[in-house]
């Protein structure tokens, strides 16, 4: 990628702008950046949370309970897990100038997806055309 260049907080990508200029592609970068930072912190939380919560529990119900509580917890922390190696691959994407166009079609992914979706690999259509046959051939 080319040197990151300098953007005002309130920058926003805009489609009257050339589509993944470098100002975009530093806008996803931080974007994607922060989101995985906070992810990383999120998870550091869980571990410290689940090492604090691993205590012999006489009552079966409070063990119970504390067991449910726990299995939620590693399953929020593998998301977690898999949205960060998601994140990691976008940001391979930008740097290898990929990012922001569909892994399907090649056409650009509008704007408005990529800034509520910064991970996505594919357009709207492109996706929903992707899910009509997983739908299909999961029902086979």
């Amino acid at each position: 990628m080319k040197a990151q260049s300098f953007l005002p907080d309130d920058y926003r990508p805009a489609e009257s702008e050339p589509f993944m200029n470098d100002r975009q592609l530093e806008y996803f970068r931080r974007k994607l950046v922060t989101w995985k930072q906070e992810l990383l912190e999120q998870s550091a939380e869980t571990i410290e949370v689940l090492q604090g919560s691993a205590r012999a529990v006489p009552d079966v119900a409070d063990r119970a309970s504390e067991e449910t509580d726990r299995a939620l917890e590693l399953r929020t922390r593998d998301r977690q897990r898999k949205l960060v190696a998601k994140i990691d691959a976008a940001l391979r994407r930008v740097e290898n100038g990929e990012f922001g166009y569909c892994e399907a079609s090649g056409e650009p992914i509008s704007l408005k997806r990529l800034d509520a979706r910064p991970i996505a690999t594919m357009t709207l259509e492109a996706q929903e055309k992707h899910e009509r046959r997983e739908r299909v051939h999961r029902e086979d």
